[in-house]
């Protein structure tokens, strides 16, 4: 969940601006206060407010919705978002209970009250009484309110959506998470991602932004020596940090989890959404896809929208957005989707300015570099459902395999975890050196290629153009010589050896879609249980969805691995009832089999658009 600019200057980063940074000119041209906003227990919370010098008339409020320090986020908005500060709004931003200048108890991810409990509180209650108290109060407003965020300030804008108040006019959650166990911050289908729950909960759960201060810069070296998950509380939180301990403590998708899943709670569609995605988001891809998805099946207004581009985690307020690290798209698109999308979405809703030419779904599709218009998400038109299917000497074919017995193995050791990108392996939040966390996703997976304990298979050089445009599911049929497994799989653009138009990208291995799947969970998320020793089992690895073209003499490849350190903790690949109390002897190898035969027929399923 993104730390605006406070986690991002502390990561040395470009998601984000510390004060000093800020737009001056833009800023200068606003006055500032602050004020102590009761809630309905009476709890008082911290909120900025900056109001154009030169107002003249009634102007809507835009509001924000932060733990990462309001005055922080608002000024990060004048450096970020100046198509919006130009157009002239009240803006305002607020601190979380117990954050910041805020009073009450800071809950991360904070529990949805029950239905019809009048005198419970969570987000939704504190958004409501927050817009309430700023229509009232408020000199010269037009008593219409927006609400926009990212990450963390997304999932706060979706909590007021699930009962908006009725100043509440349009709203943006931009990379909410929906769900913590099954794919967003801190889990993907029930498996942790250790490295950045551990770095986000040491930062965050508490009254202000301190990363942990490891004593090594490898992190991969350090979570190893670490040993189990076990040591965290033991050595080194000592059960002061209470997000850890309730991770530690519900260890399957039990009531707690439930109870945080934002989908579940979605009962009607009464706001103009703009829900906003990255290709390549490190944090939270899934949450943005399945909330939309919820949201368009109550849509009866035809209110509900969604843009996905070419970025990671926030990587729409770059100031270009012309490239991903290496990777390079052809057009600015961070400033096109702030200028051209963005500002006229709240500009229309709140101020009746302008038309709305917003389709259904706009997505960015990389490879081909374009912006695409879509009647729905996914498309329904214009596709056809394929698959890609596993083949021997590491082919990827469009064709099933033979029949027969066949399967490739590996033999995956907890001791030798492979990395999840190249050594060093640097904390997420830190400037010694500059933190590449929001990057890794684009990384060239040539680090993991052709190592023993990783599975790679491709097509043969495209004969032209395929472009997929959806969701993407992998179906591997497998079993482990454990009673535990991991399964990770990564669908990858490898781009030719002979790359004339860009010498540096020859060979290079980019990751359109990956994710992990844990073994444990194959038959129930809410009762896990131990595997059947080579036992073949069909695991369903969620890829989630691409809107991407592999082009003329490209390969398509698709690598296998069992483990993703330390980006996903180990699986001791021996049973234990709680991961996050497996003792170092429980971790132990086990030989994996992939299938690839007519009765096996491991593959993944994507939309193939059609000429």
């Amino acid at each position: 969940m993104r730390a605006a600019w406070l986690l991002a200057a502390a990561a040395g980063l470009s998601l984000g601006v510390p004060a000093a940074a800020v737009a001056q000119g833009d800023i200068a041209a606003y006055d500032h206060s602050t004020v102590m906003i009761p809630m309905r227990d009476g709890v008082r919370l911290n909120t900025v407010v900056w109001r154009p010098r030169d107002q003249i008339g009634p102007l809507p409020i835009l509001l924000q919705r932060t733990p990462y320090d309001a005055e922080g986020t608002c000024r990060g908005v004048f450096a970020e978002y100046g198509s919006i500060v130009r157009e002239r709004y009240l803006l305002v931003c607020q601190d979380l209970r117990g954050k910041y200048g805020s009073e009450g108890q800071f809950s991360m991810i904070r529990p949805t009250r029950v239905p019809g409990d009048v005198k419970a509180i969570d987000e939704t209650t504190d958004a409501y009484d927050a817009i309430d108290w700023l229509v009232k109060n408020l000199p010269n407003t037009n008593g219409r309110v927006g609400m926009r965020g990212i990450s963390y300030d997304g999932w706060t804008t979706m909590m007021a959506l699930l009962d908006p108040h009725p100043a509440l006019k349009a709203a943006s959650p931009q990379a909410s998470p929906d769900d913590m166990f099954l794919g967003d911050d801190f889990h993907h289908n029930g498996a942790f991602r250790l490295s950045y729950g551990f770095e986000y909960v040491a930062a965050v759960d508490g009254q202000t932004f301190t990363p942990y201060a490891f004593d090594r810069l490898d992190t991969y070296e350090w979570f190893l020596r670490l040993g189990g998950l076990a040591n965290v509380d033991g050595r080194l939180f000592h059960h002061n940090k209470p997000a850890w301990t309730d991770f530690t403590s519900h260890p399957a998708f039990d009531d707690y989890w439930k109870a945080r899943k934002v989908i579940r709670h979605i009962t009607s569609v009464k706001v103009p959404t703009l829900t906003v995605a990255g290709w390549w988001d490190q944090e939270d891809f899934y949450g943005p896809l399945t909330i939309y998805e919820k949201m368009e099946s109550l849509d009866t207004k035809g209110i509900n929208y969604l843009v996905v581009g070419p970025w990671n985690h926030g990587g729409w307020t770059d100031e270009q957005g012309a490239a991903l690290g290496p990777i390079k798209f052809g057009s600015p698109t961070s400033a096109f989707f702030r200028d051209s999308v963005e500002a006229r979405w709240f500009a229309y809703w709140l101020k009746d300015k302008g038309t709305l030419n917003q389709p259904e779904a706009l997505t960015f599709r990389a490879g081909a570099n374009t912006w695409q218009r879509h009647d729905t998400w996914p498309p329904k038109t214009g596709v056809t459902e394929r698959r890609l299917y596993f083949n021997s000497a590491g082919r990827l074919t469009w064709t099933p395999p033979p029949a027969g017995t066949a399967f490739d193995s590996y033999v995956s050791d907890p001791a030798h975890p492979v990395p999840y990108r190249a050594r060093p392996i640097v904390p997420l939040y830190g400037s010694k050196p500059r933190s590449s966390w929001p990057l890794w996703q684009v990384d060239d997976q040539r680090h993991s290629h052709l190592r023993p304990d990783v599975l790679s298979f491709e097509t043969e050089p495209l004969a032209a153009d395929v472009t997929i445009s959806g969701k993407v599911l992998a179906r591997l049929f497998a079993s482990t010589t454990g009673t535990d497994a991991d399964w990770v799989v990564k669908l990858i653009d490898a781009y030719p050896e002979d790359y004339p138009a860009e010498p540096v990208m020859g060979g290079y291995q980019l990751m359109v879609v990956g994710d992990v799947f844990r073994g444990r969970f194959v038959s129930s998320y809410e009762r896990p249980a131990a595997l059947t020793p080579n036992k073949v089992t069909m695991f369903p690895v969620d890829l989630h969805a691409a809107d991407y073209t592999f082009k003329q003499g490209h390969r398509i490849m698709v690598q296998v691995q069992s483990t993703w350190f330390p980006l996903i903790d180990r699986n001791p690949q021996t049973f234990v009832a709680n991961i996050f109390e497996a003792r170092d002897q429980d971790y132990r190898s086990a030989t994996q089999r992939v299938y690839r035969s007519a009765r096996y027929p491991s593959h993944l399923s994507v939309s193939v658009v059609t000429p």
